[in-house]
């Protein structure tokens, strides 16, 4: 079965596009961020960490620019965004990492798949206000900044628009600037379109010619596919799933203690 399409346009920079079907797209929505507890974000992110693994197997490591339309309610509890519009962008490092688990079962839908999400998702969590305040500091913020430049600067963006009907979803495509320089070599712009058929995850990926080449973005293209797909195959297995650390916060927990009293009692 054919479970994504892909196609080349020219561009600046140069971009390519991957659609991953209506009932693997409708999966990840609900069914996987319901297993875990988690966010769509956490799904896709688990997602792209094992799909770096795969394309370069030595570097189990990688740091990715995540950005943000900072509209979620849970960005500043109790914010009323109801006469506000447009996004409040913010940008902010994670590292996606996945040392220690076996990339290989992860990809076929076993539980290293489930244990991936449950790492990204703790690892957002962990993050101050879920990173708002990190533009701050790296550019406002003199002692900040001049510690936050000496470090490693991503070069992968990644960035969850949503989901939208058919007709803005392609109104939102079309408001990117094909010319405007990128910040990062690549950058991954994911989109959920609703059609007629469907949910269908839409993403674009845009890269510069002089970092990445087009046969290297198409190969980790159809690893964050597979990836995705072996998250989906996880989240159906009987007993997959389950709370993490911080869906508890009033004991204190590790994720293996955790897991331990779900087999005895359950993930309700």
């Amino acid at each position: 079965t054919e479970i994504y399409t892909l196609s080349l346009h020219d561009a600046l920079p140069i971009s390519l596009t991957v659609d991953i079907d209506p009932d693997t797209t409708a999966e990840l929505l609900t069914s996987v961020p319901a297993a875990f507890f988690a966010g769509v974000d956490d799904v896709l992110l688990a997602g792209l960490g094992l799909a770096l693994a795969s394309w370069r197997p030595g570097a189990r490591s990688a740091l990715v620019l995540l950005e943000g339309h900072g509209r979620e309610e849970t960005a500043v509890p109790g914010s009323d965004l109801s006469r506000t519009v447009g996004w409040f962008t913010s940008q902010h490092p994670v590292r996606l990492d996945t040392v220690g688990l076996d990339i290989d079962d992860a990809v076929a839908g076993g539980p290293e798949a489930g244990a991936m999400v449950k790492r990204v998702k703790e690892h957002l969590r962990s993050l101050p206000d879920r990173g708002l305040g990190y533009g701050m500091l790296r550019y406002l913020h003199p002692p900040g900044a001049a510690e936050l430049s000496a470090l490693p600067e991503p070069q992968i963006g990644f960035n969850y628009l949503g989901r939208f009907d058919i007709t803005a979803a392609e109104e939102l495509s079309a408001a990117y600037d094909p010319v405007m320089p990128l910040g990062v070599g690549l950058v991954i712009n994911a989109i959920t379109r609703d059609g007629p058929a469907g949910p269908r995850l839409t993403v674009h990926w845009m890269y510069a010619s002089g970092v990445f080449s087009e046969p290297e973005v198409a190969a980790l293209a159809e690893h964050w596919s597979a990836a995705l797909v072996g998250l989906v195959h996880d989240a159906r297995r009987p007993g997959s799933g389950g709370h993490t650390p911080s869906d508890m916060p009033l004991v204190s927990l590790d994720q293996a203690q955790l897991d331990a009293l779900e087999a005895r009692w359950g993930k309700a």
